[in-house]
C-alpha cells in the first residue's frame, strides 16, 4: 500500500467490496462477531476518499480477543495492537486483499460509537460530505507523504461534526 496520501472520487464500488470483506471475516469469526460495521470516509455515499475500505468488527466482549486474533490469523491478518486508540485493536491485513484497515472492538467502545456517530452524521448531511471532502483534498495536498499531519488537521473539523452529531467532544 502506498504511504502517500491520494483521495479519490466516490467508487460506487466500494459498498461491495466492503460487503466481500464482511463475509470473509464473517466466514471464520461466525458467532465471536455482534455486527461488522462499514466506517469512514468510504462508507458516505458521494464522499472522495483515500481508496481504502475500514471495517469495525464488534465482539460482545474484549475477553474474546485472543480467539479473534488466532482466527484473523488464518487469514493473514497481523494483530497491530490498539495504536494508542483504546479500546479498539488494529489488524494489518494480507497484501492479496483490496486495501483495508480492520479494527476490532466491543460495543461499549467510545471509538467505534465516534466512527458511528460521524459516518450516520454525513450520510444525513450531504453539504457537509462536501465541505469534508474539500477539506480532505487540500491537506492531501499539503501533507501528502505525511499520514499523522493530515489525519492531525482533520480533528477539528470532525470534532465539530461530532458535536453537532451529539456527542460534546
Amino acid at each position: 500500500m502506498s504511504r502517500s496520501i491520494i483521495i479519490v472520487d466516490y467508487d460506487p464500488t466500494w459498498p461491495t467490496r466492503f460487503q466481500e470483506l464482511r463475509d470473509r471475516v464473517t466466514a471464520v469469526l461466525g458467532e465471536l462477531i455482534v455486527v461488522i460495521e462499514h466506517i469512514g470516509s468510504t462508507s458516505i455515499p458521494g464522499c472522495a476518499a483515500k481508496p481504502i475500505i475500514d471495517l469495525d468488527v464488534v465482539i460482545s466482549s474484549m475477553t474474546d480477543l485472543p480467539q479473534v486474533i488466532a482466527r484473523l490469523a488464518t487469514l493473514g491478518y497481523v494483530h497491530e495492537g490498539d495504536l494508542g486508540i483504546p479500546g479498539r485493536e488494529a489488524f494489518t491485513a494480507s497484501p492479496d486483499t483490496p486495501p483495508h484497515h480492520l479494527y476490532v472492538c466491543s460495543s461499549q467502545s467510545e471509538e467505534y460509537h465516534r466512527h458511528l456517530l460521524f459516518r450516520d452524521y454525513l450520510r444525513a448531511h450531504p453539504e457537509e460530505v462536501q465541505a469534508y471532502q474539500a477539506l480532505k483534498q487540500r491537506l492531501a495536498h499539503q501533507f501528502r507523504d505525511d499520514r499523522d499531519a493530515y489525519s492531525q488537521a482533520k480533528n477539528e473539523f470532525i470534532g465539530r461534526i461530532l458535536q453537532r452529531a451529539g456527542q460534546g467532544t
